[in-house]
């Protein structure tokens, strides 16, 4: 009986899942099929998987594959989040052989692919609609709805209190990792859904592979047992305000570093990024959303705690907002942020203290004397050690860091030079300025 009640003591883990093994040390890319060549195809994303494998890609995340309902469309092509069919391929982007064929090529590379999934809504002409209309909220006046409080007019929202439905939909994720071996989901406003649908669902795809589930999401809950990672839309809003509005660097380090590294469960991923289909396509590309600073952002959110994306044409500096409803193919030429990527990636994976979720090591503060204007951190695990110094101002500083724990002599990540680090570090920091060392 003793030992029964001690028991009532013991830490417990908060997350109930276990993250497959090769998202350890992972990065993502969104990739927009539509956009993604002039062709728009998968056959044509498969030409360029090894070019995002050098760079150091490992999970293809593809936005809808689905047949996009043409019911109240928007533009001529439509949106891919209003799904027709839930089962079927879009023919705007190739053949189920097509579909097939890209999986296996994405395999044979050594990475894994997701697919987006909206479970919220459908179009107005998918097929549930007449079988199911129960499965639909209606509004006051009794006919189907948007989102509420939102203005999607090309579709209607999904009332998850019929288990038909729940189970239906389950069956229908269920199909793509049998059918196509697929390696997991990334869900459309994960939040609007109940989260016990997600558990178990989460639950039944575990019986037939191991997968990865990314929730389109900031809801800490999500991660007990439902989702790998979730979106890091706080962290996004933060360094925005301070690379255009010249928000003081406390505002990342007192009111997100701080509840991060004391509230997050140590399991669970953050989705770090500075662009995605949304900012690209409601708020501009990254230049726009951050100017000068977008690099330096970057290499923060790489960094730092979480799991970082790349949206396609961040590479190769896109400098417009990517059309959502009409065809507007990358212009893929050859840019400098290739190489700024490959080599942040190239240490990711082999560092083990930037590694993922309880896989890496945690964002400890290095002490500075322009806290206000300068953050500085280090990583370590198993050995392996990484500092990070950025200057997220639009001023020149010379900044002094308190490094007496982490002296040594270390390696510049981008002039690759040797730098020795004593008690206390002086740098001459440019605006946006950011050093990374490892040893």
């Amino acid at each position: 009986m003793k030992q029964q009640n001690d028991n009532r003591y013991l830490p417990k883990s908060y997350v109930e899942i276990t993250t497959p093994d090769w998202v350890k040390n992972a990065t993502i890319y969104e990739l927009n099929i539509r956009q993604f060549s002039q062709e728009g195809t998968f056959r044509a994303v498969k030409k360029q998987l090894t070019r995002l494998k050098k760079m150091g890609i490992d999970i293809i995340w593809l936005m809808p594959v689905h047949p996009i309902g043409e019911l109240h469309r928007k533009g001529s092509l439509g949106s891919y989040y209003s799904v027709k069919d839930y089962f079927g391929i879009n023919s705007e982007f190739g053949t189920e052989k097509d579909f097939r064929n890209l999986v296996d090529a994405i395999h044979q590379k050594g990475m894994h692919v997701i697919i987006d999934w909206v479970a919220n809504h459908t179009s107005w002409d998918n097929e549930i609609v007449i079988k199911n209309p129960e499965w639909y909220r209606k509004s006051r006046k009794d006919t189907f709805q948007s989102t509420r409080w939102r203005d999607y007019d090309d579709i209607i929202e999904l009332d998850y209190s019929h288990l038909e439905l729940r189970k239906y939909m389950t069956e229908a994720l269920k199909f793509w990792i049998k059918e196509y071996d697929i390696d997991g989901y990334r869900c459309d406003i994960a939040s609007f859904v109940p989260i016990d649908f997600w558990e178990n669902a989460r639950a039944e795809l575990e019986g037939i592979k191991p997968v990865f589930m990314l929730a389109e999401a900031e809801d800490k809950d999500l991660h007990r047992k439902a989702f790998d990672a979730t979106y890091n839309w706080t962290l996004w809003n933060i360094l925005h305000q301070i690379a255009i509005n010249n928000t003081s660097v406390k505002t990342l380090s007192e009111a997100y570093l701080a509840e991060h590294v004391s509230i997050f469960p140590k399991e669970g991923m953050r989705l770090n990024f500075i662009d995605n289909h949304d900012k690209n396509s409601w708020e501009g590309n990254q230049y726009s959303n951050f100017g000068d600073a977008w690099k330096a952002v970057t290499v923060f959110t790489v960094m730092m705690d979480g799991i970082p994306l790349v949206y396609n044409g961040q590479e190769v500096g896109l400098d417009r907002s990517l059309e959502f409803f009409e065809k507007d193919p990358i212009d893929w030429k050859p840019h400098e942020n290739i190489d700024f990527y490959t080599t942040l990636f190239k240490l990711k994976h082999k560092n083990q203290a930037l590694w993922n979720g309880k896989h890496g090591g945690e964002i400890v503060r290095i002490m500075n004397d322009r806290m206000d204007q300068v953050v500085s951190f280090v990583r370590e695990k198993n050995g392996d050690k990484v500092l990070t110094f950025i200057n997220l101002s639009k001023e020149s500083l010379i900044v002094q860091f308190d490094t007496f724990f982490d002296t040594g002599i270390y390696t510049d990540l981008f002039t690759t030079k040797q730098q020795i680090v004593s008690e206390t570090m002086i740098l001459n920091m440019n605006s946006w300025e950011y050093v990374v060392l490892h040893n």
